[in-house]
């Protein structure tokens, strides 16, 4: 007779290894490797009398009864997790906690990380990942993504940040160089930059509707770029007001045509936790709505694109 030990051994590798698609995945999120999450499904698999997963050089999928299995067996995992959240109080909150975040976002966030989070939690390890790529957040093995712009349509859950503000920069050395446009069209004449979006260059675009293509002598897909580019004077181009909060405050950018405002754009946190989102994702979130100094929006449920 097999004990309870015995029994429950590889489900939380099994579960994990189909919530991410790979045993690669799994063992992110587990803390192991993918050899040894491997031979924890297998040993499960021996000890059942059935095969969980079809697997594939590239691709693993539940079979139809590892379907049924972790239909069963997932929900109590996710309750034990949810149980050790209970019992722990803020202070003392431990694990790792995946996020993914555009560009824009990786160096304000992780300044205000290194200043604030960490000395509040210093027991949650927070694994970043800073890329323009649409992640896939199950798949992937990731707790939450930030994502900027209109929600598409997914099973996501989303919270709302708020807006963000689109500014007009140079440096002062350019604008002294090239002199400081007074309208919209005087844009045309100036070396503007350009941020490129799946190869396509985004227009500068004003809260009136207007839109005018940049073209200047640099273009980049790396918003990072971009800033180290109009700092040295390169030309004008368009941010979020958030990335170059630094710059502007040391003087080292000015915003453009000031008087006249840019569009703005939504921004959301997602998570595919459902009602029970665990105790160090909450606190990250709380924590991005202060480092945004947005106001406090209840967390709904969005359309939104994985």
């Amino acid at each position: 007779m097999t004990t309870i030990l015995e029994r429950t051994a590889g489900l939380l590798a099994f579960v994990r290894t189909v919530d991410t698609g790979s045993f690669a995945g799994a063992a992110r999120l587990i803390g192991a490797s993918p050899s040894a999450v491997s031979k924890s499904v297998a040993r499960l698999e021996q000890r059942l009398g059935v095969r969980l997963l079809q697997r594939s050089t590239r691709t693993l999928s539940p079979t139809s009864e590892g379907a049924a299995y972790y239909e069963h067996v997932a929900p109590h995992l996710r309750a034990i997790e949810e149980a050790d959240d209970i019992v722990q109080a803020p202070g003392n909150v431990r694990g790792v906690l995946r996020v993914t975040v555009p560009s824009t976002f990786g160096r304000p966030l992780i300044s205000a990380w290194a200043g604030s989070f960490l000395e509040r939690y210093p027991d949650i390890k927070l694994d970043l990942s800073v890329t323009d790529r649409r992640v896939d957040l199950i798949r992937e093995g990731f707790d939450l993504a930030v994502r900027i712009g209109e929600l598409e349509d997914t099973n996501l859950i989303g919270r709302s940040l708020g807006v963000l503000q689109y500014v007009l920069g140079a440096s002062p050395e350019y604008l002294q160089r090239r002199g400081i446009p007074r309208s919209i069209d005087d844009l045309r004449q100036h070396a503007c930059l350009r941020h490129l979006l799946g190869g396509r260059p985004q227009a500068f675009t004003f809260a009136d509707g207007t839109r005018v293509i940049p073209n200047g002598p640099f273009d980049s897909d790396d918003a990072q770029s971009l800033i180290e580019a109009v700092v040295k004077g390169v030309g004008i181009t368009q941010f979020m007001r958030i990335a170059i909060e630094d710059e502007l405050a040391a003087g080292r950018l000015n915003v453009v045509l000031p008087e006249i405002p840019m569009f703005t754009t939504p921004v959301y946190v997602l998570h595919a936790f459902g009602r029970q989102l665990p105790l160090r994702a909450r606190l990250f979130i709380d924590f991005l709505v202060e480092a945004l100094g947005v106001s406090r929006n209840p967390e709904l449920s969005a359309p939104a694109s994985r």
